[in-house]
């Protein structure tokens, strides 16, 4: 979307300068003039790597959309319209990125398109779901309450990822002290005691023999080692980008021990609460289906959505094949073929979404209260080692003297 910089003089007689995202330089003179002001210059904006927005992965932190969410469900059940509404969350957000698409969202409305439509062609910033729930918002005429679920939505999902995150941060930081700690002592500390223990002319412990072994090749081949630690994150990544290596990356998160069961809750969490949340939207099952495989975040629970979808499009219930799936838990397979023999599906997931979210609270709670000390104690473990391979020697020496 081109930007256009322009200066104008307010009713007040004060010159302001600034910059406009619009679709061409008619929208962006019609919106100054819209807002009361009096155009001197507007000429379009040509983008060089400095002006320009560059980003990794999505461009819109998720508290900003969360925000937006919300505030919007609030001006529209305020009584504000979805044009004028438009047009404040834009002026007011914190998002630089956020402001410029709904500066292009407020143009569009302008020219008398839906808003669904509106915000059809930056997927990059409002996701499928939120486009689908929106569409499905608007031909039902209760955008009102589409907006409220999705606001809810999303805060949800946020709370729920977050939990996951600080219950895995604490044991990847400990992790990579540890790393950094033993490393330091292979490489500083140990060689000290090396001219020593040769000097002793004794048999040294196997740990000692071990221990040195691994400081000289630290010291001596270290590029051996960063070949390998390179050939390792090249091999994850390669991994990561194909679609049998990204299946069994994530096979390997829901079986790992302790961590599995949690990944396995917080996904069955997101997938009853995407589902629910495009049902009660009156989203066709179909696609509600397909959207809820696209944003379930995991490959081996993509494969079973599929076969699921492939199910329900030859007439047979959405329990049936999951009913076979190993990462959904009975109670989930159970309550889903309640919800269908009684019409009430959106209601059972938004339960199934409900204890699931609250059981990763309680797992995660209970992980960090757990894992805590037994990380203190790897730690001082690792440690440990290294300090009894360099005092055992110097034990027998004192000993023997």
């Amino acid at each position: 979307m081109p930007q256009f910089q322009y200066q104008v003089r307010t009713i007040n007689g004060k010159e302001l300068k600034g910059t406009l995202t619009a679709s061409d330089k008619t929208t962006a003179m019609e919106e100054l003039r819209r807002r009361g002001l009096t155009v001197f210059l507007l000429e379009e904006q040509r983008l060089t790597l400095l002006t320009k927005d560059i980003y990794i992965g999505n461009p819109v932190k998720t508290i900003d959309f969360i925000v937006y969410c919300r505030q919007f469900a609030t001006l529209i059940r305020a009584g504000v319209t979805i044009l004028d509404a438009t047009r404040i969350l834009a002026e007011q957000t914190g998002s630089k990125i956020l402001r410029r698409s709904l500066q292009d969202v407020h143009s569009r409305l302008m020219r008398g398109v839906s808003l669904s439509q509106a915000i059809q062609d930056q997927q990059k910033i409002f996701p499928r779901l939120f486009i689908s729930m929106i569409r499905a918002g608007e031909e039902s005429g209760d955008l009102e309450n589409t907006l409220e679920r999705l606001a809810v939505y999303f805060e949800k999902r946020h709370v729920t990822k977050e939990k996951i995150k600080s219950a895995l941060a604490y044991p990847v930081t400990v992790g990579i002290l540890a790393i950094a700690v033993t490393v330091y002592l292979l490489w500083a500390i140990v060689p000290q005691f090396v001219d020593m223990f040769e000097s002793m002319n004794a048999q040294l412990p196997t740990i000692t023999v071990i221990v040195l072994a691994l400081s000289k090749s630290i010291q001596h081949q270290w590029y051996i080692w960063a070949i390998v630690i390179l050939a390792l994150i090249i091999t994850f990544v390669m991994m990561k980008r194909s679609e049998k290596g990204a299946y069994w990356i994530d096979y390997a998160k829901l079986k790992m021990p302790v961590f599995g069961t949690l990944n396995q809750k917080g996904a069955i969490a997101q997938f009853s609460r995407t589902f629910s949340s495009l049902y009660a939207s009156s989203v066709p099952v179909l696609q509600a289906l397909s959207i809820v495989t696209e944003v379930a975040g995991n490959k081996v629970i993509e494969r079973y959505l599929n076969e699921a979808s492939d199910s329900l499009r030859k007439g047979n219930p959405l329990s049936d094949p999951l009913k076979k799936a190993w990462v959904f838990p009975p109670m989930v397979t159970q309550m889903i073929a309640i919800g269908e023999e009684t019409g009430a599906l959106d209601q059972m997931l938004s339960k199934v979404a409900d204890f699931y979210e609250m059981d990763v609270e309680n797992t995660v709670d209970r992980l960090k209260s757990l894992i805590e000390p037994l990380l203190i104690v790897f730690l001082a473990a690792v440690v440990g080692i290294i300090v009894a391979a360099i005092m055992l020697p110097m034990f027998s020496l004192y000993n023997s003297l």
